[in-house]
C-alpha cells in the first residue's frame, strides 16, 4: 500500500484513523460507470483494520460498476463546523465481492466480522437481517490519505 507523501502533518496516525472510520457513519464511494464517467454514492460501512466492508444492493449502479471494474475511491468525512475542525479519509483501491449473492445468511468465514462489526454500529448488536437484496463487497485499499486540520494547531 502507498503511504501519504504530502500533508503528514495533518495526517492521522493509524490509530486516529481507526478510530475515525470506526465512528463515522457514511462513506461516499465512487465507481467507474461503463460511460468511464465517476458515479458517486453514499452508504454504510464498516471498517476492519485493513479493509472497508460495504453492503450494497445488489442491483444498483454501484455493484453493477464494481463487477465490471473493482477501481474505486472513498471518501469518509465529518465536515467540520469550521476549517480548523475538517477530517477524512480517502481510500483508493480493489473491490471485491464477498459471499454469496444476494447474500441470505450461508456461513462464509471471511464475514463474520464485517457483519458483527456492521450489527453493532448500525442495529446495537442485533443479529444480522438478510433480506435478498444486499450483498457484501471488500474494499482493500491501495493508497490511503488522511487529513485532521486541528493538528495545525499543535
Amino acid at each position: 500500500m502507498s503511504t501519504q507523501r504530502k500533508g503528514k502533518a495533518i495526517a492521522m496516525t493509524e490509530e486516529e484513523r481507526d478510530a475515525f472510520l470506526q465512528s463515522q457513519p457514511v462513506v461516499r464511494v465512487a465507481t467507474v460507470s461503463v460511460s468511464g464517467r465517476p458515479h458517486v454514492s453514499a452508504l454504510w460501512f464498516v471498517w476492519d483494520g485493513a479493509a472497508l466492508w460495504l453492503n450494497s444492493l445488489t442491483r444498483s449502479q454501484r455493484w453493477t460498476d464494481i463487477v465490471r471494474d473493482p477501481r474505486v475511491g472513498v471518501i469518509v468525512d465529518d465536515g467540520g463546523k469550521d476549517f480548523m475542525s475538517l477530517r477524512g479519509v480517502e481510500l483508493q483501491g480493489t473491490a471485491e465481492v464477498v459471499g454469496e449473492v444476494p447474500r441470505t445468511g450461508e456461513p462464509v468465514d471471511a464475514l463474520a466480522v464485517p457483519e458483527k462489526l456492521f450489527a453493532d454500529k448500525y442495529a446495537a448488536g442485533r443479529p444480522f437481517h438478510y433480506d435478498g437484496r444486499h450483498g457484501w463487497l471488500r474494499i482493500t485499499p491501495e493508497k490511503i490519505v488522511s487529513w485532521d486540520f486541528a493538528k495545525m494547531r499543535r
